[in-house]
């Protein structure tokens, strides 16, 4: 005679069984569908990565080959069509920019330098520095633009405050405005974020200019 426990063990079995085929058949496309969802967004993120990886080889191999044309109109034709394809690339940028200047082509340089520091889609330390490098070349800026943009890169915080600060200094010293350049080079000096070439070069200027470090915060100075 068959063991009772045996035949309801199987039987149990037996229910478990069908109940497992009933949730596969009914839900099982689930799974299904999370295995693909998982393949098909790796099988995307490699092709992106292998696509993101080929665009910078190609700009790279076209940036090499632009700097290495002999003639200076086609080296800033070639990089000002790489800045075109790709407009928030910053190595083409500076690049171009620089060959514009040395081309004579101020305008141009200072042009190409404030679109990339009105792109939101460059980080703030490459925007602000060529924000910069635009108010160093002389295009034609009344003084007073140059303040105003030099003031913009001077607040607390900013990336380039100190060089943008020295810079002021040497744009009221070329307006006649000794004092305020004083003034201004003596807090360069004072300013913990100064590099200590930057407040040698502070100190120099004040020494051509006839003052020194420690009397120019006061009227005696030494002119």
């Amino acid at each position: 005679m068959s063991n009772p426990d045996s035949f309801i063990d199987e039987v149990s079995e037996e229910v478990r069984r069908e109940r497992l085929f009933g949730f596969l058949r009914r839900y099982g496309w689930i799974g299904i569908l999370l295995v693909l969802v998982i393949v098909g967004g790796a099988a995307g993120y490699e092709w992106r990565q292998s696509r993101i990886a080929a665009e910078a080889q190609a700009r790279g191999d076209a940036l090499l080959a632009a700097q290495a044309e002999t003639d200076a109109e086609a080296r800033v034709a070639a990089l000002s069509q790489i800045v075109q394809e790709t407009p928030d690339a910053v190595v083409p940028a500076f690049t171009l920019a620089a060959e514009q200047v040395a081309a004579g082509e101020a305008v141009a340089a200072v042009a190409t330098l404030d679109a990339l520091a009105a792109s939101g889609e460059v980080p703030e330390i490459y925007r602000d520095l060529a924000a910069l490098k635009s108010v160093l070349i002389d295009a034609g800026r009344t003084p007073e633009d140059r303040l105003l943009a030099l003031e913009a890169l001077s607040v607390p915080g900013a990336p380039f405050r100190m060089l943008a600060l020295e810079q002021i200094a040497l744009v009221r010293l070329g307006m006649g405005e000794r004092e305020a350049a004083l003034d201004q080079l003596r807090a360069i000096l004072e300013d913990a974020e100064s590099s200590t070439d930057l407040r040698d070069r502070a100190a120099s200027l004040m020494v051509a200019l006839g003052a020194t470090p420690e009397t120019v915060a006061g009227t005696a100075d030494t002119q």
